[in-house]
């Protein structure tokens, strides 16, 4: 039985699935399990980190350092069988669609992810805009319309927040961008750090699992309707209640430096609760496929 509480570092990656070479909305935040305040982590270039750097950094990481990324990495499978119900090029777990989405984007610049979702095949299956849905968005006799959702966002969904399907590019909230993105850095990751739960535990060393900062948020007392903190009192108050130190500042924040800052220091409390690595509707087969959000229970 793998003894849980070994990491030494914990890195919050606050993900963005923008255009361009450097994103704004990318914050990295990194808690150590001496204590302290986290502290975020400086891009090399003032205009924002670029997705490469990030990729970078993941592949040499220090210590045995719990890496949360903010995006999702998987799409739906369990409701319909597949990712792609219908497509004959639809992979059988979650590796392969990492690999599927990385060759189909390989002209794209940046880690973008546009070759996916403008892809003939591919592109039925995501919502485009307001009134653009694929016709595969939905599936049939489907009682809404906000497209489909993995089992850990029904689980996130019973924790009082509200997840939006990794089949929607449309709006402020949604992250189908960012997790499409984000699965071609895993798919580039394959084999030098392990991605919980598609991969084991492993006894030792990091391991990059997925975040969603409004649960930390919750799990970490954040109330009300809003989970996110856009002053440095708010963000301190919510660190308090983690039992970690303030950081330094007043005034505003920007709320991805905050979601980073408070789910580094939300990792470090809650690593260690072994029910967590173990919620009741992860499956084997749920694993491969859609893998899991790490504090979704």
């Amino acid at each position: 039985m793998i003894s849980v509480p070994r990491f030494t570092h914990f890195l919050a990656v606050d993900w963005s699935g923008a255009k361009g070479a450097r994103q704004k909305g990318i914050a990295l935040a990194l808690a150590c399990i001496e204590g302290g305040p986290p502290a975020l982590l400086s891009p090399p270039d003032p205009r924002g980190w670029a997705r490469g750097e990030v990729l970078a950094l993941l592949a040499d990481l220090p210590g045995s350092t719990l890496v949360g990324l903010d995006l999702g990495i998987g799409l739906p499978f369990a409701d319909a069988g597949a990712f792609f119900p219908g497509w004959d090029a639809s992979p059988a777990d979650a590796r392969a669609l990492w690999a599927l989405i990385d060759r189909l984007c390989a002209d794209d610049p940046n880690l973008e992810a546009g070759g996916f979702v403008t892809h003939p095949e591919a592109s039925r299956y995501f919502r485009h805009g307001k009134g653009l849905e694929g016709d595969r968005f939905l599936l049939p006799g489907a009682s809404t319309r906000e497209g489909r959702f993995r089992r850990a966002e029904a689980a996130q969904r019973a924790q009082g927040v509200r997840p939006v399907s990794n089949f929607n590019l449309v709006g402020a909230a949604q992250v189908g961008k960012s997790s499409l993105t984000g699965m071609r850095m895993l798919h580039r990751l394959a084999g030098q750090v392990p991605v919980w739960p598609i991969d084991p535990l492993p006894a030792e060393g990091s391991v990059v699992t997925e975040i969603y900062t409004s649960v930390a948020a919750r799990l970490g007392g954040v109330t009300g309707s809003a989970t996110k903190l856009r002053s440095f009192a708010a963000l301190n108050d919510a660190l308090d209640l983690l039992g970690s130190p303030p950081v330094k500042g007043t005034g505003s924040i920007d709320d991805h430096s905050s979601d980073a800052l408070l789910t580094a220091a939300w990792l470090r409390k809650v690593h260690g609760q072994r029910d967590l690595w173990h919620p009741p509707s992860l499956t084997p087969d749920i694993a491969r496929t859609e893998g899991w959000t790490f504090g979704a229970f």
